[in-house]
């Protein structure tokens, strides 16, 4: 697979709206954790590789443990998460998936029983954000980096 464009050069200016968001998520207040598993989960959902990829190595970075980063494609079946990252993630899963469940009122019922209006506004703003990422990158097949092999002693 290549890139079909270069996201970089082709509209600079819409480049740099997407990253205006970007950067008022980051300096939003929400915790670090959440941000994490909004950003991850939608990822994985929209299928995008490079943003996986990315969101993995910075949960990573960040501390958060291989299990919690690993099952998060089954979170459902996990009891690894709280029951406020449980809430958070039933948001992520059925805004992302809007078309498919019209945003039940169960999954905000949930949200709301651990978050403020003003955290659940920011943290819808910044499952927004990623999924406009997720749409650039799927849309115009960016590719992610290929780690270089471990080698491993024989």
């Amino acid at each position: 697979m290549h890139p079909r464009i270069n996201i970089f050069k082709a509209a600079p200016d819409a480049l740099k709206a997407v990253m205006e968001l970007e950067n008022y998520v980051q300096a939003s207040g929400l915790d670090r954790r959440f941000i994490h598993l909004i950003k991850l989960r939608a990822s994985i959902i929209n299928g995008c590789a490079f943003c996986v990829d990315m969101h993995v190595k910075e949960s990573r970075h960040d501390g958060l443990s291989e299990q919690w980063i690993n099952l998060m494609s089954v979170w459902w079946e996990s009891p690894v998460y709280d029951d406020k990252e449980r809430a958070l993630l039933g948001w992520v899963d059925a805004v992302t998936r809007i078309a498919d469940t019209g945003i039940p009122d169960s999954a905000f019922e949930a949200l709301k029983a651990h978050f403020s209006d003003e955290e659940m506004m920011k943290i819808t703003v910044a499952l927004g954000a990623i999924n406009t990422w997720n749409r650039l990158a799927v849309g115009f097949r960016n590719q992610h980096p290929v780690d270089k092999p471990v080698n491993k002693a024989a």
